[in-house]
């Protein structure tokens, strides 16, 4: 487990400041927008077929949107292999995340650990109210405290920033498109009926990758993270926990392998597949560079 030192973060007060209005709105329009266009895109190609396929595909539509709103949060979670963090076995993970939601004026999210070596985090859900935050066991087992509550205040800031629908629900839609092409490639398609990939499916696959990667690249933009990065830093008192959290981060990411379909990359503080070689993944990258984001923190332009 992590080192517990003496906390000597200067502390914030709590209140609106520490979070961007201006972002919050503008993820919010964007959900809107991506919801909507995905789903006057399913009545579209359903109309093509008939009244009939046109009431499918409204019918699809208005499913899309529901299950990505309600769903979203689940996916994720489940996809990290994520079980709720009982407060006995990580009551520091529980005290950091609820004194910097006090500060904050957030509602304290479900907490969750997952399995993997490799260590990392990420937030999801539809909003504030029910929202959740995930760590890997390697990262309890990496930083110190100090370094955690900077990686904890990173994702709070993505909560009070109104980046987590967002995201969540452009990594569930890439992710539903990516297994529909990984499904594609095996369909026996015009009589292939073989072990190996059909051709038809590897053709349609490599169209629909980049159409899931483009949808995921519209909505998450890079500048995300420098504003998660600077919010988190406001929220903790100082940016050089956090900067030395992402330079451990970094490093272990590029040692110790992380199984995550490229879609789901994008919700993780460092890209959990930088030490993989891993098809299309380039296509899904959503991060920054770490070595500007621990210039950004290190320097001070947080403030």
């Amino acid at each position: 487990m992590y080192r517990s030192l003496p906390d000597t973060t200067p502390r914030r007060a709590s209140g609106g400041h520490v979070f961007s209005p201006l972002a919050a709105t503008v993820n919010g329009l964007k959900t809107a927008v991506l919801l909507g266009a995905l789903a006057g895109l399913l009545l579209l190609v359903g109309s093509q077929l008939g009244p009939g396929g046109a009431l499918l595909g409204l019918v699809l539509g208005i499913g899309v949107i529901a299950g990505s709103w309600w769903f979203s949060d689940r996916i994720a979670l489940a996809a990290a292999r994520a079980v709720p963090a009982d407060p006995r076995l990580y009551p520091e993970y529980h005290r950091i995340v609820g004194d910097l939601c006090a500060r904050a004026g957030l509602p304290t999210p479900r907490l969750y650990v997952t399995p993997d070596r490799q260590p990392n985090a990420f937030a999801t859900g539809r909003d504030p109210e029910h929202a959740a935050v995930a760590v890997t066991v390697g990262l309890l087992e990496l930083v110190d405290r100090d370094e955690l509550e900077g990686v904890l205040a990173h994702e709070l800031a993505h909560i009070g920033n109104r980046d987590i629908l967002i995201s969540s629900v452009a990594a569930a839609i890439a992710t539903g498109i990516s297994y529909l092409a990984h499904l594609l490639l095996w369909l026996p398609l015009f009589g292939h009926d073989d072990d190996s990939p059909n051709p038809v499916g590897l053709l349609v696959a490599a169209l629909l990758a980049p159409f899931a990667a483009g949808i995921l690249q519209l909505a998450v933009s890079r500048s995300r993270e420098f504003e998660a990065d600077a919010t988190g830093a406001r929220l903790a008192g100082s940016g050089l926990p956090l900067a030395r959290a992402l330079a451990k981060l970094d490093r272990a990411s590029r040692a110790l392998p992380m199984d995550v379909d490229p879609p789901q990359a994008s919700k993780y503080i460092v890209n959990p597949l930088a030490g993989r070689r891993v098809a299309f993944a380039s296509l899904f990258a959503t991060h920054p560079p770490v070595e500007a984001r621990i210039e950004r923190l290190t320097r001070g332009t947080w403030r």
